[in-house]
């Protein structure tokens, strides 16, 4: 029974999450916790963080990139971007961002999941082309409007990713599906899982786009 305690991380996680407490405090004390219900000692929890921390100092560079990024939209980065969209003719939020998904969906298939994301490219340059193509089409646009574009900016960088990572047979979720299904008897090479990955990232594109495509129709009608 003793081994069950150690799922009380999970437990930690999800009460903080459901009472919005800051995200990376919440998992911190899971990590911990965990770690002292496990029978390890505080000093050998914090090493094992900065032994993890070490072997991926990779992510070191996210101090490097978004003090750059914010420079980047001090200087009117955002407003430069939907000049771009607003100077296209055809332009349309739908079909932008139909665009970013195939982006989105290519470079994650082929392992290049860092090349996009929200704080380097959705916030600071899809999302102001989305609401200046969305200008375009309906106006001005009250606060709900201006949202719901931008929630399908976010969705459309999530969409694309989660569905074209998996096609890329040398990242750890192909690694886990490949293992869980070894426990139970089918052995099978990330390369043919990650074959198997590419009719779902057809049928989420096709799906997602439809919506992007529908976000179009009700944007271009005239307001009452």
């Amino acid at each position: 029974m003793t081994n069950y305690f150690v799922l009380a991380g999970i437990a930690i996680v999800v009460a903080g999450f459901a009472l919005r407490l800051n995200p990376m405090l919440v998992v911190t004390v899971a990590a911990i916790a965990t770690g002292l219900i496990a029978g390890m000692d505080i000093a050998e929890v914090i090493a094992t963080f900065g032994k993890a921390f070490n072997d991926n100092r990779i992510i070191a560079i996210v101090w490097i990139v978004l003090p750059v990024i914010g420079l980047l939209e001090r200087f009117g980065l955002q407003q430069r971007a939907g000049a771009v969209i607003t100077g296209m003719r055809n332009a349309t939020t739908g079909k932008l961002l139909l665009l970013y998904l195939a982006y989105r969906q290519v470079t994650a298939a082929v392992g290049l999941h860092s090349t996009a994301g929200h704080p380097q490219t959705v916030r600071p340059l899809v999302a102001p082309m989305a609401l200046a193509a969305a200008e375009k089409q309906h106006g001005p646009l009250d606060e709900r409007t201006a949202d719901k574009v931008k929630s399908y900016s976010a969705a459309t960088d999530n969409v694309g990713l989660f569905f074209g990572e998996d096609i890329f047979f040398a990242i750890g979720s192909i690694v886990l599906i490949q293992q869980t299904l070894a426990t139970y008897g089918y052995n099978l090479a990330p390369l043919e899982l990650a074959l198997w990955a590419i009719p779902t990232a057809i049928i989420a594109f096709f799906v997602h786009g439809s919506r992007l495509l529908l976000l179009d129709r009700r944007l271009g009608r005239p307001r009452r």
